[in-house]
């Protein structure tokens, strides 16, 4: 049996030599044939450097560098298309998710599942970071009718079959959390403990949060197009009856003058809704044309202990 630990990097250079010793000393009480695969994600700082060097210190330690900064996700994917393990963990860099619960995962997965997510009970996290976290899966929930759970991120393990599964999805926009709930399998979760970052600086800004809920709202969900297609019958209806109303109160002699507010705010308002809905619409065809395309989702610069 062997067991790859998938991990992407971004402004780790701090946490690097922490990470891979922790994660040594995790799984090496489980199997000594395992690797550890750091995928550095065109960080700004030497994070690739500690990389390297660690590399040189273990062997089993497997060094990616990707072209550019793809994103964390598309970091992950790049990571998991090398892992050769039986068993795949995946697990951000910054060690709020202890490596010390790999083997609480495997014996859990080892009761029958291919799936077994960390649930962090108690994420110690702020408050705003919390807060968005909670809207975004509710939201994303809501609009792609799926269960969706903000205690449950990257950290797992996953049979490789998952993985297989995982990487034969040809999507252009990559969400892992939800590529593992697509795929099935059996699953469950176990409650791990959370930490606080050794480095409080975070590797996502509102900017790239917002964007990263709106690709993935448009990429895993047409239920927006939907709902603004209800919205227009709705209007339409509303606007039959209300138009019904004045032709009643024409009817009977109560209207004299009409009035040009009304027309002009009409306007404005189903204006303003049409050019609404066609902004969705030209999301959902921008993304057509991105998968059209079909570029890769990323590019690797350099490999270190990995066969070419």
């Amino acid at each position: 049996m062997k067991i790859s630990v998938v991990s992407p990097v971004y402004l780790g250079e701090k946490l690097v030599q922490e990470l891979v010793q922790r994660i040594t000393t995790s799984v090496s009480s489980l199997t000594n044939d395992f690797e550890i695969i750091l995928v550095e994600d065109g960080s700004k700082d030497n994070s690739w450097d500690e990389i390297q060097a660690a590399c040189q210190q273990n062997a089993k330690v497997k060094g990616v560098k990707l072209s550019r900064n793809f994103g964390q996700h598309y970091a992950i994917t790049a990571g998991l298309s090398l892992a050769k393990g039986d068993w795949i963990v995946v697990l951000d860099c910054d060690l709020q998710d202890q490596p010390e619960e790999i083997p609480r995962l495997f014996k859990k997965a080892e009761e029958g599942f291919d799936i077994v997510f960390a649930r962090r009970v108690n994420r110690q996290d702020g408050f705003l970071k919390k807060l968005s976290s909670k809207l975004f899966y509710s939201l994303f929930g809501y609009l792609t009718d799926s269960e969706q759970d903000e205690t449950i991120a990257n950290f797992g393990i996953y049979h490789q079959k998952v993985i297989t599964a995982i990487l034969s999805m040809k999507d252009h926009v990559r969400y892992f959390p939800t590529m593992v709930q697509w795929v099935g399998f059996s699953k469950t979760k176990i409650d791990v403990e959370h930490s606080n970052s050794p480095d409080n600086e975070s590797s996502y800004s509102w900017g790239s949060l917002i964007t990263l809920a709106v690709n993935n709202i448009i990429a895993f969900s047409d239920k927006p197009l939907r709902l603004t297609m209800q919205l227009g019958f709705s209007i339409s209806f509303i606007a039959f009856l209300t138009g019904l109303y004045y032709l009643y109160l024409y009817a009977m002699g109560k209207i004299v003058v009409l009035g040009f507010a009304s027309l002009v705010i009409s306007i404005w308002f189903l204006a303003g809704l049409i050019i609404f809905i066609l902004g969705i619409m030209g999301i959902y065809i921008g993304k057509t044309f991105d998968r059209v395309k079909d570029r890769p989702t990323f590019i690797i610069d350099q490999k270190i202990n990995l066969d070419e």
